[in-house]
């Protein structure tokens, strides 16, 4: 959770501040002046669009990839909520067919 002074910035704007570091050979902290942003906010930025691009360090996600991973938690979550509820359905009725 972010702080409610916590400024959002649109996909364009992001995308022109990193193209800004890319094409005019200024560092991030340079062009974050520039633009009056953080410049962990660029620095953040920066790094996910390069993993994107596949330029990211070894073992970083891209941004697809961190949503596959999501999704595949979530499902996985979801999956072992179904298997507890079927181990107790299957203990409940085993204690009915005993009777």
């Amino acid at each position: 959770m972010g702080s409610k002074y916590t400024k959002r910035y649109t996909e364009e704007f992001k995308r022109d501040a990193i193209a800004l570091v890319d094409s005019s050979g200024k560092t991030v902290t340079a062009v974050t002046r520039e633009l009056g942003i953080s410049s962990e906010s660029l620095r953040g930025w920066y790094r996910k669009a390069k993993a994107d691009r596949g330029e990211g360090t070894p073992g970083e996600l891209s941004s697809a990839e961190r949503e596959e991973l999501q999704r595949l938690r979530r499902e996985n979550r979801e999956q072992q909520q179904t298997i507890e509820i079927l181990k107790k359905a299957t203990a409940f009725f085993v204690k009915e067919n005993d009777r």
